[in-house]
Formats: C-alpha cells, sequence, structure tokens
C-alpha cells in the first residue's frame, strides 16, 4: 500500500507523481526565506546562477529554510562538482542542475551529490553532518534521500531526453523554454509550433519513465497555477521573490493612482 502522501519526503513524492509546489528565491536576506518558508510551499530554491547570492549567504538560507520545515534545494550556476559539494555540505536538499545536454552530464551531477561507492563526492564534515554529530544518519540520507533535478533547455538535451531521464538519481526536470528556443533558433517565440512540439516530446517521454516534470511560472498568477496544476505538472515552481514583491507593490499603487 502507498504510502500517506504526507509522510512521504519530497523523494518520495517525486517518485510516486505527487503534486509539489515551491518557489524561488534571489534576495539573500534571510527574512526573505522565512517569510516564504511559512507560507505553505514544500521546497524553495535559491537560485545561484541569476542572482549575486554567494555562498556564505546560500548556507544561511538554507538554514531557515531547512529549520522552517521546507525543503531546501539550490540552483547551481552550472553543472561543477566544487559547487555542488560545498551547497551539499551547507544542507541543501539537492541541487537543481542547469543546461543538461546528455546521460553523461547528468551522470556527473548525481555522482558529484553522492557519496563513494554510488557517488564521487568528497567526504567532510560540515552543516549537513551535524558539524560531525550526524555523519553516520547523514551517510544513510544522502544515498537514499538527496534530490537531483535536470534543466532541459537545449535541443541536444531534447534529443537525448529518454537517455536523460533514465539515469538512476536523476528525481525530475525542468525545462527553460527561453534557452531551448534560443537553442533552436527562435528565441523567446514561446508558442512556436518547433519549440511546443520539443516539449511534447519531453513530457511524453518523461510520462513514459515515470519523471515528474517541472515547470516555472514566473508571474504570480494563481489562475495560471491552476492551469498547470491541470495540465498534469508536478514539480511546479509558483512565482519568484523579486516579482511577487514587484507584483504586489505595483498593483496596490496603480490601483490608487487609477483613481
Amino acid at each position: 500500500m502507498e504510502k500517506d502522501v504526507n509522510k512521504l519526503t519530497l523523494k518520495g513524492k517525486l517518485k510516486n507523481g505527487h503534486l509539489t509546489l515551491g518557489s524561488w528565491i534571489t534576495i539573500a536576506h534571510p527574512a526573505i526565506a522565512e517569510i516564504m518558508s511559512n507560507v505553505g510551499f514544500d521546497w524553495l530554491v535559491i537560485d545561484l546562477e541569476h542572482s549575486v547570492i554567494t555562498i556564505r549567504e546560500a548556507e544561511e538560507l538554507i538554514r531557515v529554510i531547512d529549520l522552517s520545515g521546507v525543503v531546501p534545494l539550490v540552483r547551481l550556476t552550472s553543472n561543477d562538482p566544487n559547487q555542488i559539494k560545498r551547497v551539499m555540505d551547507a544542507g541543501s536538499h539537492g541541487v537543481i542542475v542547469p543546461m543538461i545536454k546528455t546521460a553523461e552530464e547528468a551522470q556527473r551531477a548525481v555522482d558529484a551529490v553522492r557519496y563513494p561507492v554510488k557517488g564521487n563526492r568528497g567526504i567532510g564534515l560540515a552543516r549537513a553532518q551535524g558539524y560531525g554529530v550526524r555523519f553516520k544518519e547523514y551517510l544513510k540520507w544522502q544515498e537514499e534521500e538527496s534530490i537531483v533535478i535536470v534543466q532541459i533547455e537545449h535541443i541536444e538535451a531534447v534529443n537525448n531526453i529518454e537517455e536523460i531521464l533514465s539515469v538512476d538519481g536523476v528525481d525530475g526536470f525542468i525545462i527553460g523554454p527561453y534557452d531551448l528556443s534560443g537553442s533552436m533558433g527562435i528565441p523567446g517565440q514561446l508558442k512556436h509550433k518547433s519549440l511546443l512540439n520539443a516539449m511534447d516530446r519531453v513530457y511524453s517521454i518523461a510520462s513514459e519513465l515515470k519523471k515528474s516534470g517541472g515547470i516555472h511560472i514566473v508571474e504570480p498568477d494563481a489562475e495560471e497555477l491552476q492551469l498547470k496544476i491541470n495540465d498534469g505538472h508536478k514539480f511546479i515552481a509558483y512565482s519568484v521573490d523579486i516579482r511577487m514583491l514587484d507584483t504586489s507593490a505595483r498593483n496596490g499603487i496603480n490601483k490608487i493612482r487609477k483613481k
């Protein structure tokens, strides 16, 4: 019998095809992480790729999110094993890896998250390991519960999608439509038939392989969120801190100015 969904870890929810909702953090202040950790998200992503957040600041955000009972993830700047090691040691529960194009690249990310013998991550003592006190527990945890999400944002990745998603340890994916369209020579044409066909191919193969597909709804639009849920997406990032802040402030001021 399948476990109660509320008792499943994030990895368990992804594996069993349950809906999870998260969001994106690009502002380094811990108050942002604290506020967003208390609104009901399942997970929060600290974005190192498109922000100026440092590793030191990322550790503080990870700590706030983790101690709030929400799953902290980190979107990397690249598929860099040294950066993966540092954010995992800081306590991230997993990574979102940009621009994965091949199964070999996906395997490299998985190996960098896991210790030997299932990976090649260097072993050290930091926050994730309880500063040494919980090393044995962490040794088991990282093998069974660490998360790897690959970003599919190049046509080469679409062509290799079955092999990428078949890598043991890849828990799900997120499509990056802007970069994907650029790699196809149609940058920003998000309604172009070729792009839509490419995305459909990814979702179709993911469904066959039972891998959870992700999508990022950048603007804080609750109706769009419901549409994406209805479409069957299971790993949904709902907006980002800067867009929530801008939209809320702008909408309030615009209502007053128009009176």
